[in-house]
C-alpha cells in the first residue's frame, strides 16, 4: 500500500521540495550547491567531513517564479545579489544533509519575504475628540498630584 503514496518529507511535503509561497517551490534542477569543511569544534570528524553547504540559486534567469514576483524579489534583494544570484550558507549542524535543508528553507523563507505583496498603505484617521480631551483630563491630575508632593510646607 505504501508504494502508491507518495513519500512525504517534515511537514507533509514530498522530499526536496521547498514551498516558497502557495503553489510556486523551489526548482530542484536550479539549485547549484557547493560544500566546504566546516569551522568550528567537531574533533576529528570535521577534518575530513564537508559538512557546510552554499546554496546558490539564479534569480535572475529563473522561470519559476512568477514576472512578478521575479521583479519584486530582484528589487527587494538587490544588495544580496552577485551577478543575479543569490546564495545562502548554513553550516550549524555537523551533518551536511541537514545543514541542505536548513540551506533550503532559509532560501525559500527568503525568497517569500522578498516576493511578498506591499503592505496596504495606511489609512490616516483622526483621534476622537473624547479620547484627546480623556488625556488631557489625566495629565492634568497627574500633574496636581506631583506638584503636591513639593516640599514647600515642610
Amino acid at each position: 500500500m505504501s508504494g502508491t503514496q507518495p513519500q512525504r518529507g517534515p511537514g507533509g511535503r514530498p522530499p526536496g521540495k521547498h514551498s516558497i509561497r502557495g503553489s510556486v517551490f523551489l526548482p530542484e534542477a536550479e539549485l547549484m550547491w557547493r560544500f566546504s569543511r566546516s569551522s568550528g569544534p567537531g574533533g576529528q570528524h570535521v577534518n575530513t567531513s564537508d559538512s557546510q553547504v552554499e546554496l546558490r540559486f539564479d534569480l535572475a534567469r529563473t522561470e519559476a517564479l512568477p514576472p512578478v514576483w521575479k521583479e519584486r524579489a530582484l528589487e527587494r534583494l538587490a544588495g544580496r545579489l552577485v551577478g543575479g544570484v543569490i546564495a545562502v550558507r548554513a553550516s550549524e549542524h555537523r551533518s551536511q544533509w541537514r545543514n541542505r535543508e536548513t540551506a533550503a528553507v532559509r532560501l525559500a523563507s527568503l525568497l517569500a519575504e522578498a516576493t511578498a505583496p506591499p503592505p496596504r498603505p495606511r489609512r490616516a484617521t483622526r483621534i476622537p475628540r473624547g479620547i484627546n480631551e480623556r488625556r488631557l483630563r489625566e495629565k492634568k491630575q497627574r500633574a496636581e498630584t506631583k506638584r503636591g508632593r513639593t516640599g514647600r510646607d515642610w
